[in-house]
């Protein structure tokens, strides 16, 4: 295991850095006759895609996928799928400047301690730009679970301290900040464009809800379908906290509050509420997934700060390049794919042990 590599039984591996030749991912566990084409990818890969807007990194990349192996004539072939994404608009002189200089916030310090080398330009495998190879994939696994009915719904919640109030689906995808409620999305792109200003940044929380998940997916004790969801949303770089259902306000309830109450309705199993975010034991319930991620301000900023440089010696940095002011909305397909991507790999699982 290297670290680049994630699932079981629907197994992915992302390859690639930033300002190399390109990106990709390999993709194992699919079984054959799945009818797959580039245009299913590449709708995920332009949600999340550089220069969508005045609020994102100008970096003007198509992400235009290409299917090196396991696809022929629009179907899988139950071998591996190998995915790539060339990289075209990558200014590596914008890190000449600053290239003995570790930017605060980023993994070159810890990168080069760990390998004694690291890739400077533009943060090399540590780069927000290796999600786009987890797109690429988890638009596979959408086409799968779609085909059970499960639909993954990710949107803005919060940017800079302002909340959504409403949710309506619609709206998500008519705003450049993905919010679900359209006078907070004016609001958040204006908290933006102030922090744009500033030379500045700002962060916020991302919400993922999944509908039509059956019950019985998770496995316990340590494979638990929260805990995998966890460490899915948390390996994106952006993310420093994580919660579900409740998540942290559960603590301030009682038990009395808390407990999500069962009663059988029309034949069916209906909770009268949703405290425990549609998972129960670490295993699906049938109600609605609900998760949310807390994502940093991008650590890439204009302002001068203080840092160390190679020798470790006391120094200041002023980061230049293109850069997102604020990485929400283009997390929002990220966090959707790799939900898609633990809820496949779980329910192989789960079919592989009906199968014994």
């Amino acid at each position: 295991m290297t670290g680049s590599e994630f699932g079981k039984n629907f197994k992915i591996i992302t390859f690639g850095e930033s300002h190399g030749a390109g990106i990709g991912v390999v993709i194992d566990g699919i079984k054959p006759g799945l009818k797959i084409s580039v245009k299913e990818i590449q709708k995920e890969l332009d949600r999340r895609r550089p220069g969508q807007s005045r609020i994102t990194t100008q970096r003007k990349e198509a992400d235009a996928v290409e299917i090196i192996s396991g696809i022929f004539e629009g179907k899988t072939l139950g071998s591996p799928i190998c995915l790539l994404i060339r990289n075209q608009d990558y200014r590596s002189k914008d890190y000449n400047d600053i290239k003995k200089l570790f930017r605060p916030g980023h993994a070159g310090y810890t990168y080069l301690k760990k390998y004694g080398i690291r890739d400077y330009r533009g943060g090399g495998r540590s780069s927000g730009r290796e999600t786009a190879a987890r797109v690429a994939a988890g638009a596979i696994a959408k086409k799968e679970l779609a085909k059970k009915h499960i639909k993954i719904i990710g949107y803005v919640k919060e940017i800079a301290g302002i909340k959504a109030e409403k949710f309506d689906e619609k709206e998500i995808e008519k705003n450049n900040v993905r919010c679900a409620d359209k006078n907070a999305a004016k609001k958040m792109e204006q908290a933006i464009i102030d922090a744009i200003k500033k030379k500045d940044s700002v962060g916020g929380i991302v919400e993922v809800i999944v509908k039509g998940v059956p019950v019985g997916l998770g496995e316990p004790v340590f494979s638990k379908l929260d805990a995998e969801l966890a460490k899915a949303l948390m390996s994106i770089g952006a993310v420093k906290g994580f919660e579900i259902g409740k998540g942290f306000e559960i603590a301030k309830m009682k038990g009395s509050q808390a407990n999500d109450e069962i009663r059988k309705v029309k034949g069916k199993v209906k909770f009268l509420s949703n405290n425990a975010g549609g998972i129960l034991g670490g295993i699906s319930n049938g109600d609605d997934i609900i998760m949310r991620i807390a994502v940093k301000p991008t650590s890439s900023i204009s302002q001068k700060q203080k840092t160390l440089d190679k020798s470790l010696k006391n120094a200041f940095i002023e980061t230049k390049g293109r850069h997102d002011p604020c990485i929400c909305p283009r997390v929002v397909p990220v966090a959707e794919a790799m939900v898609a991507l633990v809820l496949q790999d779980l329910i192989q699982t789960q079919k592989a042990r009906k199968s014994k």
